[in-house]
């Protein structure tokens, strides 16, 4: 009788069903096609079938988002450390702060051969200036210096700021970590569309948090039209209450009353939304590489993000956006202003931004980047055996 070789398993560990779905589902799937067994531990908020139906294989995982429940973290500990045992995966790919934190420590008392630990962005405790937010950074170093000292591992960063940062708190090698930009876009989906001749529309896409820059935004809206531009203002996205930065219902509510922004809600369909749109804005405060800004890019449309790591990295300043400080309202109305009254500058940096999409942010190249550090831990992990 034929003996059946096993498939090399992969187990992906995020904190939530709806961002592996958004955001590294291309990936699994790119995995699955090479042969890969394919697991995924996960919070699931609504996309189990989906995602099952895929051919993945998956496993409950219950994630405390915020941060705030000791007995949610200990849980997740424990569930995870299970499912480490039934699964035995060759390959582990962590993504985001807890499964990498949470699932890297596992990882070393369960002897997992290769690990990927995918960084995308260091997060809100990176940037909040209370004292309380210094502590928590502390914390946060100390657990990622024992969660990232799996011996056979890759780091993967969307950004320099990150790599490098991450690189000298954790002593990575040179060879540990990998650049690689962003999650990857669907450039048929999201195919280039001449800008529009009509009213000019503004759109800002994200959850809404105030560290997306949400607020500034508003403000930015209200100069605008003080300043006598006709023009029309979307924000689309919603709360986020697991996330400490989330704006409220309150804060939402005055801003609908005010109508100053067409608030939509969230968007499955960005590709539908971002064609309409003359000009897309993100003024956040950090980033890994924010996906929608690729997005937006390979719609053709002109961005304005902030100067800060994650979306600078998102832009050719003067080329295909343009860069603001963060927290800075009035900069980026002026940034407006200038693409506004000048629509040579605009349909130029249309052409530009669709360029570049295609030339670093085809999900294919992004799939394939990963594909290649499987390979490559596995080759190690073969190798190891027989030195």
């Amino acid at each position: 009788m034929n003996s059946v070789k096993p498939r090399t398993k992969i187990l992906f560990v995020v904190n939530v069903d709806w961002f592996f779905y958004s955001h590294r589902l291309p990936i699994a799937l790119g995995a699955l096609e090479c042969g890969y067994e394919v697991h995924l531990a996960t919070t699931f908020t609504g996309l189990r079938e989906q995602i099952e139906n895929h051919g993945i294989l998956i496993h409950d995982l219950d994630i405390d988002r915020s941060g705030s429940s000791p007995l949610r973290f200990f849980k997740t500990l424990f569930l995870l450390a299970s499912i480490y045992k039934s699964v035995s995966p060759e390959i582990l790919h962590l993504v985001t702060i807890q499964p990498n934190i949470i699932g890297g420590i596992l990882a070393r008392i369960f002897r997992i051969r290769s690990v990927v630990y995918a960084i995308s962005g260091l997060g809100h405790v990176f940037i909040d200036r209370s004292f309380v937010g210094f502590l928590r950074r502390k914390i946060i170093i100390f657990l990622y210096q024992l969660a990232l000292g799996s011996s056979c591992k890759r780091v993967i960063f969307q950004n320099n700021h990150d790599l490098n940062t991450m690189s000298k708190l954790a002593n990575l090698q040179n060879h540990e970590s990998v650049l690689i930009p962003g999650s990857g876009v669907d450039l048929k989906k999201f195919s280039f569309t001449p800008l529009s001749t009509n009213k000019s529309v503004i759109l800002m896409a994200s959850r809404l948090l105030s560290t997306k820059g949400v607020r500034e935004y508003i403000q930015a809206a209200k100069i605008i039209r003080d300043r006598g531009h006709d023009v029309v203002f979307q924000l689309a996205g919603n709360p986020d209450p697991s996330n400490p930065a989330s704006i409220t219902i309150a804060e939402l509510d005055s801003w609908k009353r005010e109508k100053i922004v067409d608030i939509i809600g969230h968007r499955n369909d960005l590709h539908n939304l971002l064609p309409l749109a003359s000009i897309f804005i993100l003024p956040s405060y950090l980033e890994g590489l924010p996906k929608v800004l690729c997005e937006a890019a390979a719609c053709g449309r002109p961005v304005i993000t902030s100067d800060v790591p994650g979306c600078r990295d998102a832009v050719e300043p003067g080329v295909t956006g343009l860069l603001v400080p963060p927290r800075d309202s009035i900069a980026l109305a002026n940034a407006l202003e200038i693409l506004l009254t000048n629509n040579q500058l605009l349909y130029s940096m249309s052409i530009c931004g669709r360029t570049r999409a295609e030339q670093l942010y085809n999900v294919n190249l992004i799939v394939q980047q990963h594909l290649d550090v499987y390979k490559e831990l596995f080759s190690n992990q073969v190798s190891s055996k027989f030195t």
